[in-house]
């Protein structure tokens, strides 16, 4: 999936970036308040025994992920003869507005590949299945339980995560190299030594194009990792939320590398956040740092032609941990209403779990969440896939609780925050000021 710059532009067959749905999503509001009832009941009453059962299944993704999704979903097909499956496939934006009208219009698919943007949007509104009602037909027993309970909203598990993504540092060795900069250890350094690092860098490659760090301070993401490192979540369960010095400190660091030239000019920061994979700078080999999320990294290790290499994101002091956790790179959920649940259910079981389809798929979206499976599928990957599935099991001891996923109202905090971090960039806008509009954002989605 992500997932250009991993937090903003992502690389969405992967990753995706927020939303913009909400006028439509307004419509499932309206359609299940007027339902008078939680959706489904009635309609699931129907067995899904005596006959051929046929379900869709909607997708989001290019075309190598759907050939695969096809294949997995063939391979079930011919385990299950009584069962007939019919993908349904979209880019990205194309993927959400079909869905919201499909669901606002009592026509959602079966199984529903669903986003940590988009889940509580859907599963407050009780517009997805409680999971726990086909648990006969759908096993996640052998999951990390802090990555099953991503699929959670209020309680209750309406996603099964797909595979997980850590969001960290890619680095291009060639271009550490041919700076004359050491790699970093990533299990001491801070925020201020990175600065260091990428400043070097850009002051010995700089004259060729070439920049430490490719941005910082305009994603979300970036300031999720950075309120939890001081105690703090953009969207807590518990605890205290993020503050306005914790806001005001992650822009004052954007403003720092700009400064010492550890990152390009606001400018060259906007069209590369904009570029497609492929022209970015880190894609290019023109910057040595990129904040991605790790699985991202085989799409830019392709582009680049460069073996790249991950890192920890950098702590806040060097005795303190950098405080990452796993997210859930995407889901399958069951749409409350569908016709065919416990079908929904097998289906979704046998692409998280049977060898016929997890050898199949493999990391395409992102490391399996399932142990089992990410060592089954191993010896399968390719080198720069490697990289990444060993570098999430090698962090997987010092993870931290995720936060709550995305909330139902703020699907769109990423496309509202990446303007106010580019005013701030700009000098648009002061830190302190950029802080103060965050948080009237936040507030208005809670």
């Amino acid at each position: 999936m992500a997932l250009g710059r991993a937090p903003a532009r992502k690389d969405r067959a992967a990753f995706p970036g927020r939303g913009r749905l909400f006028t439509a999503l307004l419509l499932v509001v309206f359609l299940i308040a007027a339902a008078g009832c939680a959706p489904g009941q009635s309609q699931r009453s129907q067995s899904d025994s005596g006959g051929q059962v046929t379900l869709r299944v909607s997708t989001w993704g290019n075309d190598s992920r759907l050939k695969l999704t096809q294949q997995a979903v063939d391979a079930f097909t011919a385990a299950n003869p009584d069962i007939k499956v019919t993908v349904e496939n979209n880019d990205w934006t194309a993927y959400w507005d079909k869905l919201a009208t499909m669901t606002a219009g009592d026509n959602s698919p079966d199984v529903i590949q669903m986003d940590e943007s988009y889940i509580a949007a859907y599963g407050a509104r009780d517009a997805l299945l409680d999971l726990g009602k086909v648990k006969d037909n759908l096993d996640l027993s052998a999951m990390n339980a802090n990555v099953l309970d991503t699929g959670k909203v209020g309680g209750t598990l309406v996603g099964a995560p797909i595979g997980v993504a850590n969001f960290s540092i890619g680095v291009n060795p060639e271009v550490l190299k041919k700076a004359g900069v050491s790699m970093p250890n990533d299990k001491t350094w801070t925020w201020d030594q990175f600065a260091q690092v990428a400043a070097q860098v850009t002051g010995k490659l700089g004259s060729q194009g070439v920049y430490g760090l490719d941005g910082f301070g305009t994603a979300a993401a970036e300031l999720g990792a950075w309120a939890r490192q001081k105690g703090e979540e953009v969207w807590p369960t518990e605890g205290p939320g993020v503050s306005q010095a914790t806001i005001t400190s992650f822009f004052d660091y954007a403003n720092k590398l700009v400064a010492m030239k550890a990152t390009p000019p606001a400018g060259r920061q906007v069209e590369n956040a904009t570029a497609v994979l492929d022209q970015s700078l880190f894609a290019t080999n023109k910057a040595a740092f990129h904040l991605l999320f790790h699985t991202q990294i085989s799409a830019f290790g392709t582009a680049s032609g460069t073996e790249m290499k991950l890192l920890r994101i950098p702590a806040q002091a060097a005795a303190e941990p950098p405080k990452m956790v796993d997210k859930a790179s995407m889901y399958w959920s069951v749409s409350s209403r569908s016709k065919h649940a416990e079908a929904g259910a097998r289906l979704i079981d046998f692409l998280l779990t049977d060898p016929a389809a997890t050898k199949i798929l493999v990391t395409e979206r992102g490391i399996p969440a399932i142990p089992a499976v990410q060592k089954e599928i191993a010896p399968l990957l390719d080198p720069q896939a490697k990289i990444a599935l060993e570098f999430s099991q090698s962090i997987a001891p010092e993870l931290v609780p995720p936060p709550q996923v995305t909330p139902p109202n703020a699907s769109g905090f990423s496309a509202e925050f990446t303007p106010v971090g580019t005013d701030v960039l700009f000098g648009r806008s002061s830190p302190a000021d950029g802080a103060t509009k965050v948080l009237a954002i936040i507030q208005s989605m809670k």
